[in-house]
């Protein structure tokens, strides 16, 4: 019979892998918290009209990378390619807004996005975001940005850089959008890339982004962003920066920023790495003001950020798998019984460890023992079987020694 095989661009994460993932699940739990924001679980499962409505109908997202099939009443449903729309979604349908309170919630989750598979880049991926709501002032940026930054370095990640720009508001963009079309109507459109001779005609703003070579020649002389930004924009961004210099935060200013969703404005950043090839965003993310009004809410600010945990679990390095406190070698089969037992007794006092379910030799247990790297190691054999004791081997110091069972736990 054949064998089954995943699906290609999906991966089974094996516990020395998924160790990761739970270690960088736990740090932003307890870096999150301690800036007061709560977890929010969404469904994977969304109407594909919340995706169209919020990343827009010409992103690549909607146009190219999305699993969208309809159910069995013909309705249109996705399996989500990012979280913050599926968060505004639950925010609204949930009336969590109020005038002038501010909300908090962050998500862990898997993401699914029709795309090449290749290092760091998955079809399902898992990202770890975090949402502000209710907020506009410059110090919700600030903090957010410092936020992302303190969790990166608790995984022990520092070698990392911060890009900073703003994409202005309703009221500047169209000044910078009709910039944009008059450069653009002066080149040689031929020279862009396929995906650019679209996006120049939809959202010419992604072909500044672009990384073809072609693409980027073509577009060093093209307007800057931070050129056409009207005043409270340009307020707003030089409070930021006056914010995070002030913290210490190392940034470049990168006036090609802009990011692939349309519902982005003003402050927007992404963080790379050097280490992970061609494939340099970790994370990233930015202010949307508007998007919590679009998908039918009230005219509430948000702002929030997505870390790719593919690619930062490339980054990582050491062991995040927990160590095991004892094995229990079990070299007469009489006393399997009894060793599993003892190995409950040992967990309850608060230890990790496991028991072997098979009588072997010896020598065989204790290179187990030794492999799983364990500080103690007990053994039932025929004189343990036959006395009610335990031996217990100290596979640090190398002694050892015979106790009545119980005695072991006073």
């Amino acid at each position: 019979m054949a064998k089954i095989q995943k699906i290609k661009g999906v991966a089974d994460l094996f516990p020395e892998e998924s160790a990761k993932y739970a270690f960088m699940e736990k740090t932003a739990r307890d870096v999150f918290s301690s800036y007061g924001f709560g977890e929010l679980r969404t469904p994977i499962l969304e109407k594909t009209e919340l995706f169209c409505r919020s990343i827009g109908e010409e992103t690549d997202v909607v146009q190219k990378e999305m699993y969208t099939f309809p159910d069995r009443k013909g309705r249109s449903l996705t399996m989500r390619p990012e979280a913050t729309a599926g968060v505004v979604r639950a925010y609204v349908e949930n009336k969590i807004y109020q005038p002038g309170k501010v909300s908090k919630l962050f998500t862990v989750g898997p993401m699914f996005r029709y795309e090449r598979p290749q290092a760091g880049r998955m079809r399902q991926f898992h990202q770890i975001n975090a949402e502000v709501f209710g907020a506009s002032q410059p110090q919700a940026d600030a903090e957010v940005l410092l936020m992302l930054s303190t969790f990166l370095n608790k995984i022990g990640l520092s070698k990392l850089s911060f890009e900073l720009n703003s994409l202005g508001c309703p009221e500047c963009r169209p000044v910078f959008r009709k910039a944009l079309d008059d450069y653009f109507s002066g080149v040689d459109q031929d020279k862009l890339c396929e995906d650019c001779t679209r996006r120049v005609k939809t959202n010419p703003l992604r072909v500044l982004d672009c990384k073809s070579k072609g693409c980027k020649e073509l577009t060093k002389d093209a307007p800057s962003i931070p050129d056409h930004l009207c005043g409270d924009c340009r307020d707003h961004f030089d409070a930021v920066i006056a914010l995070i210099n002030e913290a210490g935060l190392d940034y470049t200013l990168n006036p090609r920023l802009v990011r692939g969703l349309d519902y982005y404005q003003r402050t927007t950043f992404e963080v790379t790495s050097g280490d992970i090839g061609a494939q340099t965003a970790v994370a990233g993310g930015g202010r949307y003001d508007g998007l919590v009004h679009s998908l039918g809410g009230a005219q509430v600010p948000g702002i929030g950020f997505a870390c790719g945990m593919e690619r930062l679990a490339m980054l990582l390095d050491g062991e995040f798998q927990e160590k095991l406190d004892f094995y229990i070698a079990l070299v007469d089969q009489r006393a399997a019984g009894d060793a599993l037992i003892f190995a409950e007794k040992l967990r309850k006092s608060g230890l990790k460890g496991e028991a072997a379910f098979v009588a072997t030799s010896m020598k065989s247990q204790l290179r187990q023992a030794n492999k799983l790297a364990v500080k103690k190691c007990f053994i039932f054999g025929t004189d343990e079987v036959e006395n009610g004791t335990v031996t217990v081997k100290d596979m640090i110091e190398g002694g050892q020694e015979s106790l009545p069972r119980d005695e072991y736990f006073k």
